[in-house]
């Protein structure tokens, strides 16, 4: 019986979750950030979070 398991599937699955975790990190110290900084940072950081919740949904696991 083969007990090897195919990590290579879990791989993107586990690195959009890593990214993901960044992302949010990033927008909790948004406010440690100055006015100008957080209005430019929010909607990239925003549009990023999307990009990868988008992702994670049409991902196979």
């Amino acid at each position: 019986m083969d007990m090897s398991i195919d990590f290579k599937a879990f791989f993107p699955h586990h690195d959009l979750l890593i990214e993901l975790g960044r992302v949010e990190m990033a927008m909790e110290h948004l406010e440690l950030r100055a006015d100008d900084e957080r209005r430019s940072l929010r909607p990239r950081l925003e549009s990023r979070m999307h990009r990868l919740r988008s992702e994670l949904d049409h991902l196979l696991v």
